[in-house]
């Protein structure tokens, strides 16, 4: 779209539906599922404010029916997008056959190119040597099934199998995470993971560590699982959540020299140009950052670069996040192992509390909070959450963090009362001070 708007000549292939991953069958359709678990809760806290509610049975149907309309309303306007910019949009697979040249697969013509840009994003990972694999389903398929399932299995502890755990812990599955590490959100700060995942087992989801699939086994009643260490689980279906990988296979790139590295992922520059320098990537095909407002900015860096005269790098450095998760995360910049690694000393500042709305209905939900600085510069180099607001919140520190905010503008700041949020400015003395030694 912004290549054509700056009046290149531009066609896109396109093997399934337009808008990628996140809006078709990733961040949109599973936020959405999320705001609906959360209501299991919400009843139960309305009827501790006071309220007299009688709380329904969950329409599993009526729901995935207003998300699939809500979906192929989005389709559309991405499509209406690239077709008003002037771009073509072609519904077929394609497959690179030269440093200017595609086929496209569903008339097996061929199309010339002065640039090819790569943006196929990444696929559902599956462990092939598992026996029965061919029984589980990713996260593709979790958005269709028939009804909630009394018994979920989940493999991997990564946002999409924990996200997903809360999703349907919330709709009322018994659901179990089996993850192969000791602890879930691999990357994210040590402190924040421990606090999601109390914050769930306090919901009822259950955890098995330290653990991977060694037989699955398709029965009349279901699935039967066996475990690394022989425990058995059964199941009405697992979601085999373990990671996903660039989706580079049968693209042709190696064919015509595209350098791929770890993964398969498309290895490119600063400007997302590839071993071949006619042909780009973008997104999670390049596995850099694999968040969709990330891909967003590679791809409007390149159409800037290349077409509008404009050179733009994106920055991978100071990336806010969230995982949608219950209890929700929310981070941008460095974890406490990270800074301690690249600054030689840091403070770290903490607050844990019950937060006020859920503290009155006599939950134990907990809000956990950490400030980084870098005590030599007072600067702030990473900003954690967990808990309600998390996500929100993020985007804000975010652009707190990405202009070097300091720990004193912070501690400057008036706090809004009363809200969660008031803490960021109200940590006082530094819970942590570390040092690195001299080599």
């Amino acid at each position: 779209r912004i290549a054509a708007q700056h009046g290149a000549k531009v066609a896109v292939a396109e093997e399934y539906r337009v808008g990628g991953t996140c809006v078709i069958r990733g961040c949109v359709p599973k936020k959405l599922m999320v705001y609906a678990s959360q209501f299991s809760e919400q009843f139960e806290d309305a009827r501790g404010y006071g309220w007299a509610v009688t709380e329904g049975a969950f329409d599993w149907d009526a729901f995935c029916a207003r998300r699939d309309a809500e979906i192929d309303r989005l389709n559309e306007i991405y499509i209406t997008n690239l077709t008003k910019a002037g771009a073509s949009l072609v519904r077929s697979r394609a497959v690179v056959e030269g440093p200017h040249t595609v086929r496209i697969l569903s008339d097996n013509r061929t199309v010339s190119a002065k640039y090819i840009l790569i943006a196929t994003g990444a696929t559902p990972w599956y462990d092939e040597k598992v026996p029965g694999i061919e029984h589980v389903i990713s996260s593709n398929e979790i958005f269709h099934l028939p009804k909630v399932p009394d018994k979920l299995v989940i493999a991997g502890g990564g946002y999409i199998g924990v996200e997903f755990a809360g999703i349907f812990n919330g709709l009322g599955a018994n659901v179990t995470l089996v993850h192969r590490g000791s602890e879930i959100l691999r990357g994210f700060d040590e402190d924040m993971r421990h606090a999601v995942r109390a914050g769930m087992q306090d919901r009822g989801v259950n955890f098995i560590f330290n653990r991977i699939f060694s037989n699955i086994e398709k029965t009349s009643d279901g699935l039967n699982i066996t475990l690394s260490d022989g425990q058995t689980l059964s199941a009405d279906h697992i979601l085999f959540a373990a990671g996903r990988w660039p989706h580079t296979e049968g693209l042709g790139l190696e064919e015509v020299g595209v350098t791929l590295g770890d993964k398969g992922a498309v290895v490119v520059d600063e400007e997302s140009r590839t071993s071949v320098p006619s042909i780009y990537a973008v997104g999670d095909v390049t596995d850099r950052a694999a968040l969709t407002p990330v891909a967003i900015r590679e791809g409007h860096a390149f159409a800037d670069t290349v077409f509008g005269n404009n050179r733009r790098i994106m920055d991978h450095a100071t990336i806010p996040t969230a995982v949608f998760s219950q209890p929700e995360l929310g981070t941008v910049g460095l974890t406490e192992s990270e800074a301690i690694s690249t600054y030689p000393s840091i403070d770290v500042y903490t607050a844990s509390f019950r937060p006020m709305r859920t503290a009155f209905l006599g939950r134990n939900d907990r809000i956990e909070m950490k400030v980084i600085v870098d005590a030599e510069t007072d600067i702030v180099v990473g900003v954690h959450m967990v808990g309600e607001g998390a996500g929100e919140l993020s985007q804000i520190l975010g652009i707190a963090v990405k202009m070097g905010v300091k720990k004193a503008d912070f501690d400057s700041t008036v706090a809004v009362h009363p809200t969660a949020s008031e803490e960021f400015v109200t940590m006082g003395a530094p819970a942590r001070q570390l040092r690195r030694e001299a080599a």
